[in-house]
């Protein structure tokens, strides 16, 4: 009773395509598969390092002058 064979799994796949239907279990085929490289883009992305403003890419410096809060400036 452990263990289902091949018999087992052929007659609940068999199943499965009779309540179902070919077309619909080949369309939530492809919705898993467009989810699944979704999900590895997004993790693609968020792993790439981020630029920030345009002068990153430049190498630019940009010299600014910080006011201190403690004189009241």
């Amino acid at each position: 009773m452990g263990s289902f064979s091949i018999w087992h799994w052929l007659i609940v796949l068999a199943i499965v395509l009779v309540v179902f239907g070919t077309k619909k279990l080949r369309n939530v085929g492809s919705d898993l598969g467009g989810a699944v490289k979704n999900f590895k883009e997004a993790v693609k992305e968020e792993s790439a390092p981020k630029q920030v403003g345009d002068n990153a890419s430049t190498g630019q410096t940009i010299d600014v002058e910080a006011k201190d809060k403690a004189k009241g400036a």
